[in-house]
């Protein structure tokens, strides 16, 4: 079984779990495939446009070099089809998917003023929703990257993927953890997904598998794209969700509980206008 991932550091721990995975249930050992993609490359169609993570892995795969890829769900637009007679599915349990702040206990111990690194137009979104004092400073590369640019001053804190942090061994580096139900994880976070033409389904986690499409179904439903700060998180009991302007002037926040929750979400979302803030934030984006 081959199976193709990224090269950075936390893709091929990511792709080491799934094959030891594969190894345990009885499977060949698996050839790690170590694939280079246009976001490696620093080729950017546009600045927040995802799939340039994962585009070269999926060649790969219908090209059939190799069997399955591996990828960070939270990588994997929900509104991007994907290759024909391909399937995704979560596998393995779910990794802490809250964001972490690192660099300071709490949002609140951060002084007004205060340069916190990121990328993400959600988390920025976020960060300036629930402080508005703060500066938030652009600030791309690795986990590693991005902690060493910290430790150079670059920045006074960092918001990061818990997961990650956790599955490099640098949870040591976690000052707070940030409550999933108000500042919302991006859809998919701290899941590992695998796309292929067959899933072996002892790989797949059923919990997981669920959150991840209660998630990407809440987003495709919205249209919500690269360029919109949204958060979507099922926690196993409630789905969260956020939508708002990256300059953090305006949002939505809002839980459920219920069986089925996505569909309900998305209603309850638009009745409060989020296809109004949707289109306000493409807008911002293009600007």
């Amino acid at each position: 079984m081959r199976l193709g991932t990224r090269a950075s550091a936390l893709a091929l721990v990511q792709a080491h779990a799934v094959a030891e995975a594969l190894r345990a249930a009885g499977g060949d050992a698996a050839e790690i495939v170590e694939i280079t993609t246009s976001g490696d490359r620093g080729i950017r169609t546009h600045p927040s446009d995802k799939a340039r993570w994962i585009d070269t892995i999926e060649d790969a795969l219908q090209r059939g070099e190799i069997d399955l890829a591996v990828h960070s769900a939270k990588d994997v637009p929900a509104t991007k089809l994907l290759r024909p007679g391909m399937r995704l599915a979560a596998v393995l349990p779910r990794e802490d998917a809250r964001d972490a702040l690192v660099g300071a206990a709490s949002l609140d111990a951060l002084p007004a003023g205060a340069r916190v690194g990121t990328s993400s137009l959600r988390r920025r979104a976020q960060l300036l929703a629930a402080r508005d004092d703060l500066e938030v400073v652009e600030l791309r590369g690795n986990v590693d990257t991005r902690l060493r640019k910290l430790g150079e001053g670059a920045c006074d804190a960092l918001v990061l993927a818990a997961a990650g942090l956790r599955r490099l061994g640098r949870e040591g580096e976690i000052g707070a953890l940030l409550d999933a139900s108000v500042f919302v994880p991006a859809p998919g976070q701290g899941a590992l997904a695998v796309e292929g033409r067959a899933i072996p389904e002892h790989l797949v986690d059923p919990a997981t598998d669920a959150q991840l499409r209660a998630e990407r179904h809440v987003v495709e439903a919205l249209g919500a794209t690269c360029d919109t700060p949204v958060g979507v998180h099922h926690d196993g009991t409630a789905l969260h969700a956020f939508v708002g302007l990256p300059d953090g002037s305006a949002w939505i926040r809002d839980s459920v509980v219920a069986d089925d929750p996505a569909p309900l979400m998305v209603q309850r979302l638009r009745s409060m206008g989020a296809a109004a803030l949707l289109e306000q934030a493409e807008m911002m984006a293009a600007t």
